[in-house]
Protein backbone atom coordinates (compact mmCIF):
# COMPACT_ATOMS: atom_id res chain seq x y z
CA UNK A 1 0.00 0.00 0.00
CA UNK A 2 1.36 3.39 -0.96
CA UNK A 3 1.89 5.78 1.93
CA UNK A 4 0.56 9.32 1.95
CA UNK A 5 2.90 12.29 1.50
CA UNK A 6 1.97 14.03 4.74
CA UNK A 7 3.65 17.42 5.15
CA UNK A 8 2.41 18.50 8.58
CA UNK A 9 5.10 18.22 11.25
CA UNK A 10 4.35 16.55 14.55
CA UNK A 11 4.08 18.82 17.57
CA UNK A 12 5.74 16.42 19.99
CA UNK A 13 8.50 13.82 19.79
CA UNK A 14 9.03 11.04 22.30
CA UNK A 15 12.45 9.99 20.97
CA UNK A 16 15.44 11.76 22.52
CA UNK A 17 18.55 12.88 20.65
CA UNK A 18 20.51 10.26 22.58
CA UNK A 19 18.40 7.52 21.00
CA UNK A 20 18.61 9.00 17.51
CA UNK A 21 22.43 8.97 17.37
CA UNK A 22 23.62 5.44 16.47
CA UNK A 23 25.58 3.59 19.12
CA UNK A 24 28.47 3.03 16.70
CA UNK A 25 28.69 6.67 15.57
CA UNK A 26 32.35 7.85 15.59
CA UNK A 27 31.46 10.97 17.60
CA UNK A 28 30.35 8.94 20.62
CA UNK A 29 33.86 7.98 21.83
CA UNK A 30 35.09 11.51 21.03
CA UNK A 31 32.41 13.00 23.26
CA UNK A 32 33.12 10.43 25.98
CA UNK A 33 36.81 11.37 26.10
CA UNK A 34 36.06 15.08 25.79
CA UNK A 35 33.59 14.92 28.71
CA UNK A 36 36.22 13.25 30.91
CA UNK A 37 38.65 16.07 30.12
CA UNK A 38 36.02 18.75 30.70
CA UNK A 39 35.04 17.25 34.05
CA UNK A 40 38.67 17.48 35.17
CA UNK A 41 38.65 21.19 34.24
CA UNK A 42 35.62 21.99 36.41
CA UNK A 43 37.76 23.68 39.09
CA UNK A 44 39.47 25.84 36.45
CA UNK A 45 36.07 26.87 35.09
CA UNK A 46 34.92 27.87 38.58
CA UNK A 47 37.80 30.33 38.90
CA UNK A 48 36.83 32.04 35.62
CA UNK A 49 33.27 32.93 36.63
CA UNK A 50 31.74 34.83 39.53
CA UNK A 51 29.10 33.27 41.77
CA UNK A 52 26.39 35.84 41.02
CA UNK A 53 24.79 37.54 38.04
CA UNK A 54 23.16 36.19 34.90
CA UNK A 55 24.35 32.72 33.85
CA UNK A 56 26.57 32.66 30.77
CA UNK A 57 27.04 29.93 28.20
CA UNK A 58 28.38 26.86 29.97
CA UNK A 59 32.11 26.53 29.19
CA UNK A 60 31.63 22.81 28.58
CA UNK A 61 29.13 23.57 25.82
CA UNK A 62 31.46 26.21 24.39
CA UNK A 63 34.35 23.79 24.09
CA UNK A 64 32.20 21.02 22.63
CA UNK A 65 30.94 23.45 20.00
CA UNK A 66 34.51 24.54 19.22
CA UNK A 67 35.46 20.88 18.87
CA UNK A 68 32.73 20.43 16.29
CA UNK A 69 34.03 23.47 14.44
CA UNK A 70 37.47 21.85 14.16
CA UNK A 71 36.28 18.31 13.45
CA UNK A 72 33.86 19.34 10.69
CA UNK A 73 35.92 22.22 9.22
CA UNK A 74 33.29 24.88 9.87
CA UNK A 75 34.87 28.14 8.83
CA UNK A 76 33.03 30.62 11.08
CA UNK A 77 31.06 30.89 14.31
CA UNK A 78 28.06 32.10 12.33
CA UNK A 79 28.01 28.92 10.26
CA UNK A 80 28.51 26.88 13.43
CA UNK A 81 25.41 28.46 15.00
CA UNK A 82 23.47 27.78 11.82
CA UNK A 83 24.45 24.11 11.97
CA UNK A 84 23.45 23.90 15.62
CA UNK A 85 20.03 25.29 14.69
CA UNK A 86 18.99 22.27 12.61
CA UNK A 87 21.66 19.56 12.97
CA UNK A 88 20.44 17.01 15.51
CA UNK A 89 23.85 15.34 15.77
CA UNK A 90 25.54 18.65 16.63
CA UNK A 91 22.89 19.45 19.24
CA UNK A 92 23.45 16.08 20.88
CA UNK A 93 27.23 16.51 20.94
CA UNK A 94 27.09 20.01 22.43
CA UNK A 95 24.35 19.10 24.91
CA UNK A 96 21.47 21.25 23.62
CA UNK A 97 17.87 20.13 23.92
CA UNK A 98 15.66 19.95 20.84
CA UNK A 99 13.76 23.14 21.71
CA UNK A 100 16.69 25.02 23.30
CA UNK A 101 17.55 28.24 21.43
CA UNK A 102 20.93 28.57 19.74
CA UNK A 103 23.28 31.38 20.78
CA UNK A 104 23.78 34.55 18.81
CA UNK A 105 27.14 34.29 16.98
CA UNK A 106 28.54 37.48 18.56
CA UNK A 107 27.53 36.29 22.04
CA UNK A 108 29.23 32.96 21.37
CA UNK A 109 32.45 34.73 20.28
CA UNK A 110 32.43 36.98 23.36
CA UNK A 111 32.09 33.98 25.67
CA UNK A 112 34.81 32.15 23.76
CA UNK A 113 37.25 34.97 24.54
CA UNK A 114 36.86 34.17 28.24
CA UNK A 115 38.32 30.73 27.55
CA UNK A 116 41.29 32.38 25.88
CA UNK A 117 42.07 34.37 29.02
CA UNK A 118 42.11 31.21 31.12
CA UNK A 119 44.43 29.32 28.74
CA UNK A 120 41.85 26.56 28.64
CA UNK A 121 43.18 25.16 25.35
CA UNK A 122 46.47 24.13 26.99
CA UNK A 123 44.67 22.63 29.99
CA UNK A 124 42.24 20.74 27.76
CA UNK A 125 45.14 19.47 25.65
CA UNK A 126 46.92 18.20 28.76
CA UNK A 127 43.82 16.40 30.04
CA UNK A 128 43.33 14.66 26.69
CA UNK A 129 47.00 13.66 26.65
CA UNK A 130 46.69 12.33 30.20
CA UNK A 131 43.97 9.94 29.02
CA UNK A 132 46.23 8.69 26.23
CA UNK A 133 49.07 8.16 28.69
CA UNK A 134 46.81 6.30 31.10
CA UNK A 135 45.68 4.03 28.26
CA UNK A 136 49.31 3.22 27.40
CA UNK A 137 49.21 4.87 23.98
CA UNK A 138 52.19 7.20 24.38
CA UNK A 139 55.93 6.75 24.62
CA UNK A 140 57.87 8.64 27.30
CA UNK A 141 61.29 8.21 25.66
CA UNK A 142 61.13 8.70 21.90
CA UNK A 143 59.78 11.84 20.20
CA UNK A 144 59.86 13.75 16.92
CA UNK A 145 59.68 17.49 16.30
CA UNK A 146 58.88 19.66 13.32
CA UNK A 147 57.43 23.04 12.41
CA UNK A 148 55.14 24.44 9.76
CA UNK A 149 53.95 27.84 8.57
CA UNK A 150 50.45 28.94 9.56
CA UNK A 151 49.43 31.68 7.14
CA UNK A 152 48.25 34.79 8.94
CA UNK A 153 44.89 36.49 8.42
CA UNK A 154 46.51 39.45 6.67
CA UNK A 155 47.16 40.33 3.05
CA UNK A 156 50.45 41.27 1.44
CA UNK A 157 49.07 44.77 0.89
CA UNK A 158 48.97 45.32 4.66
CA UNK A 159 52.75 44.74 4.94
CA UNK A 160 53.98 48.34 4.86
CA UNK A 161 56.97 50.35 6.03
CA UNK A 162 57.01 51.21 9.71
CA UNK A 163 58.46 54.71 9.21
CA UNK A 164 56.27 55.89 6.36
CA UNK A 165 53.70 58.65 6.99
CA UNK A 166 49.99 58.00 6.97
CA UNK A 167 48.98 57.10 3.40
CA UNK A 168 46.33 59.14 1.57
CA UNK A 169 42.78 57.78 1.40
CA UNK A 170 42.74 54.71 -0.86
CA UNK A 171 41.00 54.73 -4.19
CA UNK A 172 39.08 51.62 -3.17
CA UNK A 173 38.75 51.15 0.63
CA UNK A 174 37.83 47.50 0.23
CA UNK A 175 40.71 46.62 -2.10
CA UNK A 176 43.19 49.49 -2.37
CA UNK A 177 45.83 49.63 -5.07
CA UNK A 178 49.30 49.01 -3.62
CA UNK A 179 52.39 48.83 -5.81
CA UNK A 180 55.28 47.20 -3.96
CA UNK A 181 57.10 45.76 -6.97
CA UNK A 182 60.82 46.37 -6.78
CA UNK A 183 60.61 47.32 -3.09
CA UNK A 184 62.81 45.42 -0.65
CA UNK A 185 60.48 44.33 2.15
CA UNK A 186 61.91 43.00 5.40
CA UNK A 187 60.53 42.26 8.83
CA UNK A 188 62.79 44.82 10.49
CA UNK A 189 61.58 47.66 8.26
CA UNK A 190 58.01 46.57 7.44
CA UNK A 191 55.01 45.48 9.48
CA UNK A 192 51.49 44.34 8.75
CA UNK A 193 48.85 46.90 9.64
CA UNK A 194 46.27 44.10 9.95
CA UNK A 195 48.22 41.68 12.16
CA UNK A 196 51.38 43.39 13.47
CA UNK A 197 52.68 40.19 15.09
CA UNK A 198 52.75 38.23 11.82
CA UNK A 199 56.09 37.94 10.04
CA UNK A 200 57.03 37.57 6.39
CA UNK A 201 58.50 34.09 5.93
CA UNK A 202 58.84 31.16 3.58
CA UNK A 203 59.33 27.49 4.35
CA UNK A 204 62.19 26.89 1.89
CA UNK A 205 63.86 28.27 -1.21
CA UNK A 206 61.72 28.45 -4.31
CA UNK A 207 58.54 29.17 -2.35
CA UNK A 208 56.82 32.53 -2.09
CA UNK A 209 57.06 34.53 1.12
CA UNK A 210 53.86 35.06 3.06
CA UNK A 211 52.77 36.61 6.33
CA UNK A 212 52.68 33.71 8.74
CA UNK A 213 53.34 32.24 12.16
CA UNK A 214 55.54 29.23 12.93
CA UNK A 215 53.54 26.36 14.43
CA UNK A 216 55.65 23.65 16.09
CA UNK A 217 54.68 20.28 17.48
CA UNK A 218 56.25 17.28 19.19
CA UNK A 219 54.80 13.80 18.71
CA UNK A 220 55.63 10.60 20.50
CA UNK A 221 56.89 7.86 18.21
CA UNK A 222 54.64 5.01 19.38
CA UNK A 223 51.30 6.10 17.91
CA UNK A 224 52.01 9.60 16.58
CA UNK A 225 50.05 11.51 19.24
CA UNK A 226 50.89 15.17 19.77
CA UNK A 227 52.48 15.70 23.20
CA UNK A 228 53.42 19.39 22.98
CA UNK A 229 52.85 22.47 20.84
CA UNK A 230 54.47 25.88 20.55
CA UNK A 231 53.52 28.70 18.20
CA UNK A 232 56.12 31.44 17.74
CA UNK A 233 56.90 34.29 15.40
CA UNK A 234 58.76 33.33 12.24
CA UNK A 235 62.52 33.83 12.15
CA UNK A 236 65.60 32.05 10.85
CA UNK A 237 65.87 29.99 14.05
CA UNK A 238 62.20 29.83 15.11
CA UNK A 239 61.80 26.07 14.63
CA UNK A 240 64.99 25.21 16.50
CA UNK A 241 64.24 27.65 19.33
CA UNK A 242 60.76 26.17 19.77
CA UNK A 243 62.18 22.64 19.63
CA UNK A 244 64.61 23.43 22.45
CA UNK A 245 61.83 24.88 24.54
CA UNK A 246 59.64 21.80 24.07
CA UNK A 247 62.61 19.47 24.61
CA UNK A 248 63.19 20.99 28.05
CA UNK A 249 59.60 20.21 28.99
CA UNK A 250 59.88 16.64 27.70
CA UNK A 251 63.22 15.66 29.26
CA UNK A 252 62.29 16.60 32.84
CA UNK A 253 61.73 12.91 33.69
CA UNK A 254 64.92 11.51 32.12
CA UNK A 255 66.86 11.00 28.90
CA UNK A 256 64.85 11.04 25.69
CA UNK A 257 65.48 10.93 21.96
CA UNK A 258 64.18 13.61 19.59
CA UNK A 259 64.06 13.14 15.83
CA UNK A 260 63.91 15.92 13.28
CA UNK A 261 64.53 16.70 9.63
CA UNK A 262 67.69 18.16 8.08
CA UNK A 263 66.74 21.67 9.10
CA UNK A 264 67.67 20.81 12.69
CA UNK A 265 71.14 19.53 11.75
CA UNK A 266 73.24 22.40 13.07
CA UNK A 267 76.14 22.17 15.48
CA UNK A 268 74.61 24.60 17.96
CA UNK A 269 71.22 22.90 18.09
CA UNK A 270 72.65 19.39 18.43
CA UNK A 271 74.99 20.53 21.21
CA UNK A 272 72.17 22.24 23.11
CA UNK A 273 70.03 19.11 22.87
CA UNK A 274 72.80 17.00 24.37
CA UNK A 275 73.25 19.53 27.17
CA UNK A 276 69.56 18.99 27.98
CA UNK A 277 69.98 15.21 28.22
CA UNK A 278 68.34 14.69 24.81
CA UNK A 279 69.79 12.34 22.21
CA UNK A 280 69.53 14.14 18.82
CA UNK A 281 68.12 11.73 16.23
CA UNK A 282 68.28 14.44 13.57
CA UNK A 283 68.53 13.60 9.87
CA UNK A 284 72.01 14.18 8.51
CA UNK A 285 72.45 17.12 6.17
CA UNK A 286 75.54 15.99 4.27
CA UNK A 287 75.41 19.03 1.99
CA UNK A 288 75.77 21.46 4.86
CA UNK A 289 78.96 23.50 4.98
CA UNK A 290 81.33 21.75 7.38
CA UNK A 291 79.44 18.47 7.20
CA UNK A 292 76.72 17.03 9.41
CA UNK A 293 76.67 17.62 13.17
CA UNK A 294 75.38 14.07 13.67
CA UNK A 295 78.26 11.61 13.81
CA UNK A 296 78.68 7.86 14.07
CA UNK A 297 78.08 7.69 17.82
CA UNK A 298 74.42 8.44 17.05
CA UNK A 299 73.84 6.88 13.62
CA UNK A 300 75.37 3.51 14.54
CA UNK A 301 72.46 2.65 16.84
CA UNK A 302 69.37 0.85 15.52
CA UNK A 303 67.17 3.34 17.36
CA UNK A 304 68.37 6.14 15.10
CA UNK A 305 67.04 4.37 12.01
CA UNK A 306 63.72 3.72 13.74
CA UNK A 307 63.43 7.40 14.69
CA UNK A 308 64.11 8.45 11.10
CA UNK A 309 61.28 6.24 9.95
CA UNK A 310 58.87 7.35 12.68
CA UNK A 311 59.54 11.10 12.48
CA UNK A 312 57.71 11.43 9.17
CA UNK A 313 54.41 10.78 10.94
CA UNK A 314 54.42 14.34 12.19
CA UNK A 315 53.56 15.43 8.66
CA UNK A 316 50.25 13.59 9.12
CA UNK A 317 49.53 15.88 12.05
CA UNK A 318 50.23 19.04 10.07
CA UNK A 319 48.25 17.72 7.12
CA UNK A 320 45.21 17.10 9.34
CA UNK A 321 45.51 20.47 11.08
CA UNK A 322 45.67 22.35 7.78
CA UNK A 323 42.91 20.49 5.96
CA UNK A 324 40.39 19.27 8.53
CA UNK A 325 41.42 21.72 11.26
CA UNK A 326 41.29 24.65 8.78
CA UNK A 327 44.69 25.99 9.87
CA UNK A 328 46.21 26.37 6.44
CA UNK A 329 45.26 30.02 6.91
CA UNK A 330 44.22 31.07 10.38
CA UNK A 331 40.98 32.98 10.98
CA UNK A 332 42.39 34.81 14.00
CA UNK A 333 44.89 37.59 14.60
CA UNK A 334 47.64 37.88 17.17
CA UNK A 335 50.14 35.27 18.31
CA UNK A 336 48.26 34.49 21.52
CA UNK A 337 44.92 33.76 19.87
CA UNK A 338 46.48 31.84 16.96
CA UNK A 339 48.52 29.80 19.43
CA UNK A 340 45.37 29.04 21.43
CA UNK A 341 43.60 27.72 18.35
CA UNK A 342 46.69 25.76 17.26
CA UNK A 343 46.88 23.95 20.61
CA UNK A 344 43.15 23.28 20.71
CA UNK A 345 43.22 21.84 17.19
CA UNK A 346 46.09 19.56 18.25
CA UNK A 347 43.90 18.31 21.12
CA UNK A 348 41.12 17.60 18.60
CA UNK A 349 43.59 15.64 16.47
CA UNK A 350 44.56 13.55 19.51
CA UNK A 351 40.89 12.79 20.22
CA UNK A 352 40.41 11.51 16.67
CA UNK A 353 43.61 9.49 16.81
CA UNK A 354 42.70 8.01 20.21
CA UNK A 355 39.26 7.10 18.93
CA UNK A 356 40.83 5.12 16.08
CA UNK A 357 43.21 3.37 18.49
CA UNK A 358 40.86 2.66 21.39
CA UNK A 359 37.55 2.28 19.53
CA UNK A 360 38.33 0.81 16.11
CA UNK A 361 35.36 0.62 13.74
CA UNK A 362 33.60 -2.72 13.54
CA UNK A 363 33.83 -4.16 10.05
CA UNK A 364 30.89 -6.18 8.82
CA UNK A 365 31.90 -9.22 6.79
Amino acid sequence: MRGTDTQQSAMFSYVSAEERVPAEHPLRPVRLMADIALEALSAAFDQMYVAFGRPSIAPEKLLRALLLQVLYTIRSERMLMEELQYNLLFRWFVGLNMDEPVWVPTVFSKNRDRLLEGDIARKFFEQVLAQATQAGLTSDEHFSVDGTLIEAWASQKSFQRKDQPAPPPPDDPGNPTVNFHGEIRRNDTHQSTTDPEARLARKSGGHESKLAYCGNAVIENRNGLVVDTELVQCSGTAERDAALLMAERRCASGRITMAGDKGYDTAGFVEQLRERNVTPHVAQNVNRNGGSAIDGRTTRHAGYKISQRKRKRIEEVFGWLKTVGALRKTRHRGIFKVGWVFTFAAAAYNLVRMRNLLFPPVRVA
